[in-house]
């Protein structure tokens, strides 16, 4: 019995060295001789503790747009279709504390301390970028009913760092400004052009040099427009935040007094992303939403 256990034994220990060796044969062989090119990446980490602003653009959206048969100034269709798509990228990289968006933009707002990536700037761009340019050709149908997509779009992005809150809020404050300013100039242009019969290039001589004052005048006097009361989607764009939502559902459940299954209501809270349009620039939204900057958030 001794000197079958010592033959058992050395069988064990001549397999234990074999499937030593296999394993590090299979380590050598997975490092090939080509692998010096990933030596040529370069590292594109964040900076830590610093906001990671992913802010995208259609390309060439001028031309989308009339070839889409777009409205103007504004299209209710495609700025939901910004909307949603936004969403959809809200939902699937949880790490973004708040969206902003106008026309054909959007700019997701990464949390200070997130991971998502590694933190690594490429993939928050092409993550963010590709499911935002998937979503808009997948919800396109169900905004733009009567009107096909004949191409695909394309959207550009950038990243910018911002190290304060301060920084951040008046990130967002530049872009909300530049919503209004825009579209101050989109509302009058068009006016210009489809109640007053100008040409393009007329209207834009006519408006040139013109200030805020002056174009809500030529909206009121000639147009009986006040601007403030245009919708808030036009003049303030779109914020997206995380809000905690009660929602009642039915479920069927059998209760211990009942032979049968009824239909009951049962409350549940979910968070989930919430469109608003309205002012960012002064203090007052960030003192509704301290939840949005906050450290631990």
């Amino acid at each position: 019995m001794l000197g079958c256990w010592r033959a058992v034994s050395a069988i064990s220990a001549r397999s234990g060295r074999c499937a030593g060796s296999l394993r590090g044969r299979r380590l050598s062989m997975a490092k090939s001789k080509f692998e010096y090119v990933r030596d040529f990446e370069a590292d594109d980490t964040c900076l830590p503790n610093c906001w990671i602003v992913v802010r995208l653009d259609g390309r060439n959206f001028h031309r989308f747009s009339e070839q889409h048969e777009f409205k103007k100034p504004n299209d209710d269709r495609a700025l939901q279709l910004m909307t949603k798509c936004a969403q959809t990228v809200m939902q699937e990289l949880e790490d973004i504390a708040i969206a902003y968006g106008q026309s054909d933009e959007y700019s997701f707002v990464f949390k200070k301390k997130s991971r998502w990536f590694k933190r690594r700037a490429s993939k928050f761009m092409t993550h963010v970028v590709s499911q935002f340019a998937s979503s808009y050709v997948f919800y396109w149908k169900d905004y733009f009913k009567d009107q096909k997509l004949l191409y695909p779009p394309g959207f550009d992005g950038r990243i910018v760092l911002y190290p304060s809150n301060q920084n951040i809020k008046d990130y967002l404050s530049w872009r909300q400004a530049d919503c209004h300013i825009n579209n101050l100039y989109n509302t009058v242009f068009w006016m210009l052009v489809q109640r007053s019969g100008l040409t393009p290039v007329q209207a834009q001589d006519r408006l040139q040099g013109t200030l805020a004052g002056d174009k809500n005048e030529i909206l009121f006097s000639e147009f009986n427009i006040n601007y403030n009361n245009e919708p808030l989607m036009y003049r303030k764009g779109t914020v997206l935040i995380w809000q905690k939502i009660n929602e009642v559902m039915t479920k069927k459940t059998k209760l211990p007094e009942e032979a049968e299954e009824k239909e009951v209501e049962v409350t549940r809270t979910r968070t989930k992303v919430v469109p608003l349009h309205c002012d960012i620039i002064g203090d007052q939204f960030w003192e509704d939403y301290p939840e949005i900057l906050a450290e631990d958030s």
